[in-house]
Formats: C-alpha cells, sequence, structure tokens
C-alpha cells in the first residue's frame, strides 16, 4: 500500500473466519486505533506496540460476533473508547460509559489523521465504513469482488444498494479497498477497479441488484 508517509495502516488476518483488524493511526504522533476488535485483540495491541503506537480507541464496523467478540478484552487492557454507529450501541451490553455512539458524516482526528465515518446499512442498521486518507476501511459492507450478505438478521438489499450506489460508488477510483474479510486473492483493492469488475457495483438499478443479491438469472 502506497500511504501518506505519516499514515500508519496495518492489515492483520485473525479467527477462523478470515476477519481482517486494522490499525489505522498518525505514525509521527504515534496515536492509532484499532477497526473490529475480535479473536486476537492481545496480538494486534502488542504488533501496535511494537510499533510504536499508542491505542486508546477501537471503530467497529458493525456487531456482528466476529467482529466485536473482542471488545471485552480490548476494554480489559486500555478502557478506552468504543466508537460504533447509534443504531446498533445497545448491541453491545454493560460497555455503555465506553461507548460512544456516532452517526455518517462525522470525523474522528487521531493525532492529524481524519478518519470519516459513512454509514453504510445494508449488512446491519449500523454498518459503517471509515475513509482515511484515501483509504476505505469497509468491513462488511464491500468486499473485493462482492458485497456483504443481506439475508441475516438486520439486513436489507435495497439499502445495501443504496449504500453502495449513494455512497461508495461515489468515492474516487483511487481509494484502496481494506475489506473486513480475506475473500480475494488479494488483500486490497481500489474502488477504480471494483467500479469495473465488482458485479454488484456493475448492476444498472435496484432490481438487477435484487435479482443478482437473490440469484435470479
Amino acid at each position: 500500500m502506497n500511504l501518506p508517509k505519516r499514515l500508519y495502516i496495518k492489515q492483520i488476518e485473525v479467527g477462523p473466519m478470515q476477519n481482517y483488524m486494522y490499525i489505522l493511526g498518525d505514525r509521527e504522533k504515534n496515536e492509532a486505533v484499532i477497526v473490529d476488535p475480535a479473536w486476537e485483540v492481545d496480538r494486534v495491541l502488542k504488533v501496535a506496540e511494537q510499533d510504536g503506537m499508542n491505542v486508546s480507541k477501537a471503530l467497529v464496523t458493525h456487531t456482528h460476533f466476529d467482529h466485536v467478540n473482542g471488545v471485552k478484552d480490548f476494554l480489559a487492557k486500555t478502557d478506552g473508547q468504543i466508537f460504533i454507529h447509534k443504531n446498533e450501541a445497545t448491541h453491545l451490553k454493560g460497555m455503555q460509559a465506553n461507548l460512544r455512539p456516532v452517526e455518517g458524516g462525522e470525523n474522528l482526528l487521531v493525532g492529524d489523521i481524519a478518519i470519516t465515518f459513512l454509514h453504510t446499512p445494508g449488512h446491519t442498521p449500523g454498518s459503517q465504513c471509515f475513509l482515511v486518507a484515501d483509504h476505505l476501511v469497509s468491513g462488511d459492507t464491500l468486499f473485493i469482488n462482492a458485497c456483504g450478505r443481506c439475508d441475516l438478521p438486520g439486513g436489507n438489499p435495497e439499502e445495501m444498494y443504496r449504500s453502495l450506489t449513494e455512497k461508495l460508488m461515489k468515492l474516487d477510483d483511487r481509494v484502496l479497498l481494506l475489506p473486513g474479510h480475506n475473500y480475494d486473492d488479494e488483500p486490497v483493492s481500489s474502488m477504480g477497479k471494483e467500479k469495473a469488475q465488482n458485479p454488484y457495483l456493475r448492476c444498472k438499478n435496484l432490481s438487477d441488484f435484487l435479482r443478482f443479491r437473490m440469484g435470479i438469472s
């Protein structure tokens, strides 16, 4: 990944479901956050520590178990803040004092690096992506050559289509896509590649998307 000089990004695969956790931060101010604390939080925090990064915050793309099962471990280590979309803030029980509910369009400064929260419902009501210096951490909203499931509780294919077309498709082609799971031969793509080859982004309208989502030719 080509990174601006002070931008720190680490992509680390964790757990049995091929999740990616991310560390995002400002290498000059040694401040960082982790994304989707799950499975191997201790290992990821040690990576950050070895690189001289201080982590006191976590960002949550959505509250499915495989993305948040390490939140309690994170809080035990840091007593930090958890930034979660307001639509799913009630899903994390017993930790309300540490939760920071957010809405789409808000920014968080990590050192001098700005992270923008994009509300992208469809996989879940509170799904969100994080845009940081021409990098999109997409959780389970957008994968390389695929998108997230919409048939689980809280899923909504029409909302997914709107999230993809009205928000993510409008991002610059140069934005690098950092997905929530290792489901492809490559760990990173670009929005330009996805617009050109991802079948879910190539659907011309909602009807086509719904038919393709349901496997109807």
